[in-house]
């Protein structure tokens, strides 16, 4: 069933436990912002809508849907910066790009000093970023947007390539000797999904074909992909864009009595025990807890080291990195952790 996306407030708090070191990072304000340490006028008490011990109030807004285990870990990585750093963070989110940019547009009002934010729908978030701008707001993108953040004028991205990343998929599939790849895209329009894709279409020798799913109903999601694999048995790799769906694109194959295997972009905890399990062949992380953890503290190095990477011409990729049933063992105790 098709589910109205809503607005969903995952946690609007900056508590947590502090880092012992910060990750290195860079940061890319330009000059000609607006210095830090904007109003508190209209902050919540029950928010972190206060300016922390760096007087910094910092919004972090991304398009993620609610219960998403990949988006928890972008929110504990932007947590433990913003603890480390005294930064008082808030995080929002919306699946509607509507709905995220007018998100965008109460924290400009709420007087942050900073803004974090996803590009998954570049076009509709344009005026909310322009909005941020006016206002001297610096912005900052992670995760989805990387052709996109430069030209919106925004100061610095944190993710991968999608496109290269699924390049290297297409390329990874080639010496898999796959024949046949299904390419499950579950929100059409997302820039970040769609050149992945696009990627693994480029570089795969063998034939690639594009399904698109509903990816707010689950269900829906396992029944499409299995009609796919009854309709063409000679698919024989099933490539999905997030963990969840690699997870049901596995009961797929099972009720499909198909012989495909299943490769997925990103990875959780329990997509960690589908790869040693064998159950899915390999992950592409792009590391979110670091996404959200770089973005948050690249507002803290500036305002306590004016750093500037690359005068903001350049974007601080995080990925992709491989993760096979051979070097899993190593990601695993952090997934437990729930880091990665």
């Amino acid at each position: 069933m098709n589910i109205t996306p809503a607005r969903h407030v995952f946690d609007r708090s900056a508590r947590g436990t502090a880092l012992a070191s910060a990750i290195a990072a860079v940061c890319l304000f330009a000059s000609g912002c607006s210095s830090f340490g904007g109003s508190d006028s209209g902050a919540d008490t029950d928010t972190a809508g206060k300016a922390g011990a760096a007087g910094i109030k910092v919004a972090l807004i991304t398009h993620a849907a609610p219960n998403d285990a990949f988006w928890e870990l972008v929110q504990k990585g932007a947590q433990a910066a913003a603890a480390k750093d005294g930064i008082a963070l808030t995080y929002e989110s919306d699946p509607d790009a509507k709905g995220q940019a007018d998100l965008v547009r109460e924290a400009i009002a709420d007087g942050v000093d900073g803004i974090a934010l996803t590009l998954a729908k570049p076009e509709a978030m344009k005026s909310a970023v322009a909005a941020a701008k006016a206002a001297g707001i610096p912005v900052v993108g992670l995760n989805s947007g990387i052709d996109a953040w430069k030209p919106l004028g925004l100061l610095q991205y944190f993710g991968q390539n999608e496109s290269v990343a699924g390049q290297a998929v297409g390329d990874q599939l080639d010496t898999l000797r796959a024949k046949h790849a299904l390419c499950v895209i579950h929100e059409r329009g997302n820039v970040a999904v769609e050149a992945r894709c696009a990627g693994v279409k480029k570089t795969f020798g063998g034939q690639t074909d594009l399904r698109y799913v509903d990816g707010t109903d689950m269900d829906a999601v396992t029944d499409s992909v299995e009609a796919a694999l009854r309709q063409d048995p000679s698919i024989d790799e099933v490539v999905t864009n997030g963990a969840g769906f690699a997870l049901a694109a596995v009961k797929s194959v099972k009720d499909a009595d198909s012989k495909a295997k299943v490769a997925t972009f990103d990875l959780n905890k329990d997509l960690v025990k589908a790869v040693q399990s064998g159950d899915v062949q390999f992950a592409v992380d792009q590391q979110p807890y670091l996404q959200g953890y770089l973005a948050v503290d690249s507002f803290w190095l500036y305002k306590t080291n004016g750093n500037v990477s690359g005068g903001g011409e350049a974007p601080v990729l995080t990925g992709p990195a491989f993760v096979t049933k051979q070097n899993v063992t190593a990601v695993a105790k952090f997934a437990a952790n729930g880091t990665r």
